[in-house]
């Protein structure tokens, strides 16, 4: 979704996400151009659903590819790839979280089927 880039849009979000009793799983917001882009992945996406719409707020809904990749920053490169040979354009990526093992990634593509058709057979 977009928001004025202007100071309280997000805590209006956040206050009508809660009021609702939305819990996010993750959250990105970054400003371009006077306009804020957000994106969230709700636990409760029905409840989220409800609140924008009663609010009266454009949105768009994605499917979102939770990856798990194993190793160092080849492994990124490695995911990338793939998904470049087959033709699959990233929309966008967040890192949700690292550890000893790998990173954990939301991955949001253009089209979901061939990236993980893409990924289970890597």
């Amino acid at each position: 979704m977009t928001l004025a880039n202007r100071p309280g849009q997000l805590a209006e979000l956040a206050k009508l996400l809660a009021d609702h009793g939305v819990h996010l799983e993750t959250l990105a917001a970054v400003g371009i151009d006077g306009e804020s882009i957000v994106r969230f992945l709700p636990q409760e996406p029905g409840l989220a659903r409800r609140a924008l719409q009663e609010a009266g707020l454009h949105y768009e809904e994605h499917p979102v590819l939770d990856t798990f990749i194993h190793g160092d920053a080849d492994a990124l490169v490695d995911l990338t790839e793939q998904l470049a040979a087959a033709g699959v354009n990233i929309e966008s990526m967040y890192l949700l979280h690292t550890n000893a093992e790998g990173r954990h990634f939301a991955l949001i593509v253009d089209d979901t089927e061939a990236a993980r058709s893409r990924l289970h057979a890597g």
